[in-house]
């Protein structure tokens, strides 16, 4: 008896050295953060000291063996001249890099990339998370490449001109039955461009015909920057499991997003009524000029041990992937976690210091080290590779 109970924890021990082995040895990327518009909202630099504050911080990255991260550039579909405002965001974190060159450094291409892992850097590049950004203008679209945007969300849940999204093609289904679904003539041609330049077409938060319309258009692999699977959990913010399927044949990559609300179908009732209870609270930020998105972000950092109380275990976060690779396959899944674009996270999942935690799942569940590897940001490297010009 005691002999079996030996054989039962050695693998424990060494379980627990492997795990901070491949995770240091894997890449690890992160396609989707919104750091940036966390130090916007709340008047704070990414390069200080931000723990209690932000998922994120210089320093927090190194702590979490983050190798590479897509910071969102974002703003809701009410903003005015959103492309300047996308430019204003850029400049923060050019400002950030300018202070801490030893520390990151913005990255354009994969000679730049390799560089700055080699470094020991963190290597930056930015995703533009809604096409209502370049303004209905291709050259718009250009200089965000040319400074950095490696890829851009077609959508945020405010359709475009040239695109709708996942919320209006579930919300408003008969008056764009009136108008135009999925990707007009210059939708298609955004798409190419993107091709062209290199620059990854991100199909979270499209609507499914403009899913259907961009995997159709595309000739090169796109991202689900920060999606889940709709099967476990069915919102319109999840990809289905023929979309799932789709993105696999087309070479794509769908990575993980870690809200909690896209990972548990029991949390969008608990947030309704969390934010009900503090809609005064909520009210005043929003007329104070504080973006709704980020409203009811402060509120839950407030109030944070009611919403600690609804979090889901990680487990549930790695049943999606689960669920995703058996569709796709395991070269067709990442991490997009929306830290600081979200009020919530799994338990255990507190900031980008909890990366290792992931690793540390994979593992228990029984994927190899080099599935580890491609899943921690190897899959979303070769797509960036096979993106580039």
């Amino acid at each position: 008896m005691l002999k079996n109970l030996f054989f039962l924890f050695v693998p424990l021990c060494i379980h627990a050295q492997d795990v901070q082995k491949i995770h240091a040895n894997a890449i690890v990327v992160d396609s989707h953060n919104d750091i940036l518009t966390a130090c916007f909202e709340k008047k704070v630099s990414m390069d200080n000291d931000l723990k209690g504050k932000t998922h994120s911080d210089l320093n927090r990255f190194k702590e979490g063996g983050v190798d590479v991260q897509i910071f969102s550039v974002w703003c809701d579909g009410k903003k005015e001249n959103p492309y300047t405002y996308a430019n204003r965001q850029m400049d923060t974190l050019d400002a950030v890099v300018s202070r801490n060159r030893g520390k990151i450094a913005l990255v354009r291409n994969q000679r730049e990339l390799k560089r700055a892992i080699k470094d020991q850097k963190l290597a930056a590049m930015f995703g533009v998370e809604g096409g209502h950004m370049i303004e209905d203008n291709l050259d718009n679209l250009d200089k965000l490449y040319a400074r950095g945007t490696r890829y851009m969300t077609l959508t945020w849940n405010n359709s475009t001109s040239w695109a709708t999204s996942a919320l209006d093609e579930t919300t408003k289904k008969d008056s764009l039955a009136k108008t135009h679904k999925g990707l007009t003539d210059f939708g298609k041609q955004v798409v190419k461009r993107m091709n062209e330049l290199g620059m990854i077409v991100d199909v979270s938060h499209v609507g499914e015909q403009t899913f259907w319309d961009a995997i159709n258009t595309t000739t090169k692999p796109v991202i689900a920057s920060h999606s889940n699977a709709w099967t476990l959990c069915p919102i319109f913010r999840n990809l289905k499991d023929e979309q799932i399927i789709a993105v696999g044949k087309n070479g794509g990559v769908i990575d993980l997003n870690f809200y909690s609300g896209f990972v548990d179908s029991t949390n969008k009732n608990k947030e309704t009524q969390f934010a009900r209870a503090h809609k005064k609270e909520l009210d005043s930020l929003k007329q104070s000029g504080v973006q709704a998105e980020y409203a009811l972000t402060m509120i839950s950092e407030k109030y944070a041990s009611e919403v600690q109380a609804a979090r889901p275990p990680l487990s549930m976060l790695l049943d999606h992937l689960d669920y995703i690779v058996k569709l796709a396959g395991v070269d067709h899944v990442g991490l997009g976690s929306d830290f600081d674009g979200i009020n919530s996270s799994p338990q255990q999942l507190d900031d980008v210091t909890s990366y290792p935690l992931i690793t540390k799942a994979l593992l228990e569940r029984g994927y190899s080290k080099r599935d580890i590897g491609k899943i921690m940001g190897g899959n979303i490297l070769r797509v960036l590779k096979a993106n580039a010009k």
